[in-house]
């Protein structure tokens, strides 16, 4: 047994005395990945990753699929000084001649042809449009096309072997999806930021005429107007349009239009260069118990409450009268204004359309046949 606790003795004696000798003499053999520096400074570097395989729960991928199909877009137009034209201001000040403002947005590129999606307000009232893409190729664009009312233009470049992003699903989003915001903030160069669905059918704004906003938390600054909001995927689900901020910049609380109402307005754009929505007449109004009672449906507890018919209009040529509550039209359930406009600008003007009413302590069903919706007034609104 002696023997056996000598030799167990001496083998510990010699392993200690190594480990000195080590740690003195090559102490980076006792630490993994401990390098030193041209310094001679010890310094403790993780492993490297195997190239092309993400850290675990990184939205690489999806950035890396959708980023090159998102496009930087320059705006200038010539703007003259309002009294440029007074005697008393060109006595002053002299001639004044026209001055270049420049604009700066972002965009996405839909389709092989060169179809650009981004925002009216981007482009609005540009002389000169010029598109620069991820892989810095540039390329004047010129407009096909443009609907104030939902805040959407189409633009079209002249370049060969484009990315192109993939069209998702924004019917099929849902609250805390992550999503991730794509543009050109400030001018600074492409940037990817990330953030969850905060919300959806956002409305009664004031942005738009038409509004069924996604609400995100990814960082939308001046820039990003026009570009994509994507899911995990890297697929296009919402173009960023604006932004509710008391500073200017990012406050978590930014909108994008649905890739669903995108894909409508520019089907309508190509093919007639402009949208063509149905309109009926009326003047609706949220169903409340004091309208409700106004004018005698106390038992309705859902749809939209009709306050106003234009007199020759659609709806008052199909015998559609204040005091009605409309609950569905063409099968769709109608819950808020909102989805009766966007329910009714949907439909084809001159095709009849079922509209289901509730006129007192009764049902009926009446057919309207709507008109294309009269232009409405420019909305001066500030986004991103």
């Amino acid at each position: 047994m002696k023997r056996f606790w000598l030799l167990f003795s001496q083998a510990v004696t010699i392993l200690v005395a190594a480990y000195f000798v080590v740690a003195t003499l090559q102490p980076d053999w006792l630490h993994g990945g401990m390098t030193r520096s041209r310094a001679g400074v010890a310094l403790l570097e993780a492993p490297s990753t195997p190239a092309g395989v993400p850290a675990p729960g990184s939205l690489s991928a999806a950035a890396r699929k959708a980023a090159p199909a998102v496009v930087s877009i320059n705006t200038s137009k010539a703007v003259r000084h309002p009294r440029s034209n007074d005697p008393w201001f060109q006595f002053f000040f002299g001639e004044q001649g026209p001055q270049e403002q420049t604009g700066l947005g972002s965009g996405v590129i839909i389709s092989p042809d060169g179809y650009i999606l981004t925002n009216n307000h981007v482009v609005e009232g540009a002389d000169d449009i010029e598109v620069t893409l991820a892989d810095n190729r540039q390329a004047k664009a010129r407009v096909i096309g443009t609907d104030p009312e939902s805040d959407l233009a189409v633009l079209k470049i002249a370049l060969d072997k484009l990315p192109v992003i993939v069209l998702g699903n924004s019917d099929q989003l849902v609250v805390g999806d992550q999503v991730l915001a794509i543009g050109n903030p400030f001018g600074v160069g492409q940037t990817v930021t990330s953030g969850i669905v905060s919300a959806l059918g956002r409305s009664q704004l004031g942005i738009n005429t038409f509004e069924n906003f996604i609400q995100t938390d990814a960082a939308i600054n001046p820039g990003n107007s026009g570009g994509a909001l994507v899911d995990v995927y890297g697929n296009l689900q919402g173009i960023n349009t604006a932004i509710y901020s008391r500073s200017g910049g990012s406050m978590g609380i930014g909108f994008a239009i649905p890739v669903s109402t995108a894909k409508m307005v520019l089907d309508s754009i190509v093919k007639q260069g402009h949208v063509t929505r149905g309109w009926i007449g009326v003047e609706p109004n949220e169903l409340s118990p004091e309208l409700a009672e106004t004018f005698g449906v106390k038992g309705a507890t859902g749809g939209v409450i009709v306050t106003g018919v234009l007199q020759a209009g659609p709806a008052a040529q199909a015998g559609m009268r204040p005091g009605d509550v409309i609950v569905q039209v063409t099968d769709k359930p109608v819950r808020n204004v909102a989805e009766l406009l966007s329910t009714v600008a949907s439909l084809t003007p001159g095709t009849a359309a079922d509209f289901q009413l509730r006129r007192g302590d009764t049902e009926l069903t009446i057919k309207v046949t709507p008109a294309v919706r009269p232009a409405q007034p420019k909305r001066e609104e500030q986004r991103r």
